[in-house]
């Protein structure tokens, strides 16, 4: 059950869009909406600060440092404060948090209490970042957190249909799971997507998705079809996703092996990279 979604605000235009989803998610499912602003250590003291000095050819003046953090602190309660005045202007509890640190550490931390984390792809400083496809931030949490993670596109648009993308393992297990959840709690129908070349692969795969409806208490009131792709598990899930029938896609994320994902890529940061629409990962 999805009581409290923590999302994580930096007052970005990327971070604002996945506000408006964490609003409408709370309002979906009755939950607490908590922001976290994290202000990033390196910005204040970090080698960052010292090459700016170095280029302009002069040492910081004096305060320099305790100015810069004074910024950054107005900045936040700026930030927090529009957090919660958005809020309460959707009639959705919240909370806000504030703290200094390494962003994905301190995100990871925080979501100890939550049952959802709702990101942004791309931070306020993406471009700053190590991180290929996916924002470094992003994938940290999603790796390391142990909590869903709906990373959101640039736009908003309203959630009324979600899509699973399922291939039997663990984590989309988990995923499955969770889809059906929402699915009760939203009324959203939802599709369950199989690529698989292999016919009995896939009815297998069909077969588990039919038996964890059928064992769900209320699995009569889910709304649930099953389609069966063959092709590139990446390049098929993004194509449906492109179709516009679903405004949600529930995922396991990173299946494979760290080596296996340098070698070949990752399905996750593919999908979530093409993706224009949230893709909710399921570790």
């Amino acid at each position: 059950m999805i009581k409290n979604i923590l999302v994580p605000v930096d007052g970005s235009a990327n971070s604002n869009t996945a506000l408006a989803y964490g609003i409408y998610m709370a309002r979906k499912l009755d939950a607490l909406l908590t922001g976290l602003h994290v202000i990033d250590v390196q910005l204040i003291q970090g080698p960052m600060m010292t090459d700016i000095s170095g280029t302009v050819g002069m040492p910081p003046y004096e305060g320099f440092f305790d100015a810069i953090e004074k910024s950054l602190e107005d900045k936040a309660d700026v930030i927090l404060k529009e957090f919660q005045e958005r809020c309460h202007s959707a009639g959705v509890k919240s909370e806000i948090k504030k703290a200094t640190g390494k962003i994905s550490t301190l995100i990871i931390e925080e979501a100890r209490d939550a049952d959802l984390i709702l990101m942004a792809k791309k931070g306020e400083h993406f471009h700053l970042k190590e991180g290929g496809l996916l924002g470094s931030v992003a994938e940290a949490v999603v790796r390391n957190s142990g909590k869903p993670v709906i990373v959101t596109p640039e736009n908003f648009v309203e959630i009324e249909s979600m899509a699973l993308a399922f291939d039997g393992s663990e984590s989309a297990t988990k995923a499955l799971h969770l889809s059906l959840n929402l699915s009760k709690k939203t009324s959203w129908p939802m599709t369950a997507v199989i690529i698989s070349s292999d016919e009995k692969k896939a009815e297998a795969l069909c077969g588990k998705i039919e038996q964890a409806v059928q064992q769900d208490p209320d699995g009569a009131s889910i709304d649930c079809e099953t389609i069966i792709l063959s092709g590139k598990e990446q390049d098929e899930i993004v194509k449906f996703i492109r179709e516009g029938s679903v405004e949600l896609m529930v995922m396991g994320a990173y299946g494979h092996n760290r080596l296996r994902e340098l070698l070949l890529g990752s399905t996750t940061s593919h999908v979530i990279h093409k993706s224009p629409i949230p893709v909710l990962l399921v570790r």
